[in-house]
């Protein structure tokens, strides 16, 4: 390690920051206007009861509820609460990070010499979150898949048991100002996971929609929000950065190219390191940039689809909705499509 070397990182590192930082403002600031003012319980009663339908339509919804893969989790569990279908909700789940207009710009603008790669992350991001949105439809039933606390808060039939929950989530809410949760996870607290009761779940999920609410309310909850997932997220994209870097900077470049010019490993490896590094979908289109001369094509499309779906901070939250063998469902069925569909790429396209 030289001072070439150490001046070389911190320069593409501040490159990345400095091409990154405006989407990621942009995204957490257009995600919490329109969770603040959409009402997504009138969304539910839209979604076609057919589960591909359903699921198609789910995928699509990021394009409402334009969230990173840090808000969708919060959001696909408000869904289900609200008694959507789970093809919708898995649908969401999955593609909201990608299929939304604020990361495909961003991706516009980090591949405009490759618009392919553009849209081949759509469409291969659509057409995965479909199929495993389709594939959970098999369960009538998706209660033995969520945790606990999660399946005792989803509404039942009678609409009773809705307004009861909504009247005691409004009346919680009035005696405190809690900071929505539409894309945070530790709400300020350093290192521990939310931990409530299934009451006080089912009242905050019920009681978030604030389409009813005055402004001034609002305004308050979307700035407390705004605040907290720019410090959450600011330093996963920091240290996302840094990674990039050091990976370009300090790895030989021989074993970059003989890593990424394989049609397997070069997918294997993006896909462990989009799950290892856990970038936002609204700035891993540049950080991917980084690797756009030594790695293949597929391998760039596997990075930017399979890590929006999972990735270790991903699953951390899937956790606090499904049971880990549902999770693990998730993660087997994403990685296998994204792994199959890239491979294609690699093999027929590039």
């Amino acid at each position: 390690m030289n001072s070439t070397q150490l001046n070389s990182a911190f320069t593409l590192f501040l490159s990345l920051l400095v091409e990154a930082v405006p989407f990621l403002l942009l995204g957490v600031l257009f995600s919490g206007l329109l969770l603040f003012f959409v009402d997504e319980r009138k969304l539910v009663r839209w979604m076609p009861k057919n589960p591909f339908l359903g699921a198609l339509a789910g995928s699509c919804v990021g394009f409402l509820f334009p969230v990173c893969e840090c808000g969708n989790v919060p959001v696909a569990r408000r869904l289900l609460m609200q008694g959507a279908p789970s093809p919708v909700a898995i649908g969401f789940l999955l593609a909201a990070p990608t299929i939304n207009p604020i990361v495909f710009w961003a991706t516009w603008t980090a591949f405009r010499d490759q618009p392919e790669i553009v849209f081949m992350r759509v469409g291969f991001s659509l057409a995965i979150a479909t199929i495993i949105g389709w594939v959970f439809s098999a369960q009538a039933d998706l209660r033995p898949l969520l945790q606990p606390a999660v399946a005792r808060a989803i509404p039942a039939k009678a609409e009773g048991r809705r307004q009861k929950a909504e009247g005691e989530g409004g009346r919680r809410k009035a005696s405190a100002s809690p900071l929505l949760e539409s894309g945070t996870y530790f709400l300020g607290q350093s290192a521990k996971p939310l931990q409530i009761d299934a009451a006080e779940l089912q009242a905050r999920m019920m009681g978030a929609n604030t389409a009813d609410k005055p402004m001034s309310h609002k305004l308050l909850l979307l700035l407390d929000n705004t605040v907290q997932e720019l410090r959450e997220l600011g330093g996963v994209l920091v240290l996302g950065s840094a990674i990039a870097a050091i990976v370009q900077v300090f790895v030989p470049r021989d074993v970059i190219l003989n890593l990424g010019q394989s049609p397997v490993t070069s997918i294997l490896a993006m896909m462990l390191l989009a799950a290892i590094v856990s970038i936002c979908s609204t700035v891993d289109s540049f950080f991917a940039l980084s690797f756009a001369s030594t790695f293949t094509s597929g391998s760039l499309l596997a990075f930017l689809v399979f890590g929006p779906m999972i990735d270790l901070k991903g699953i951390g939250l899937m956790l606090s909705i499904f049971k880990a063998r549902a999770v693990f469902y998730l993660f087997a069925l994403a990685a296998l499509l994204t792994f199959l569909f890239t491979l294609i790429v690699n093999l027929y396209v590039s």
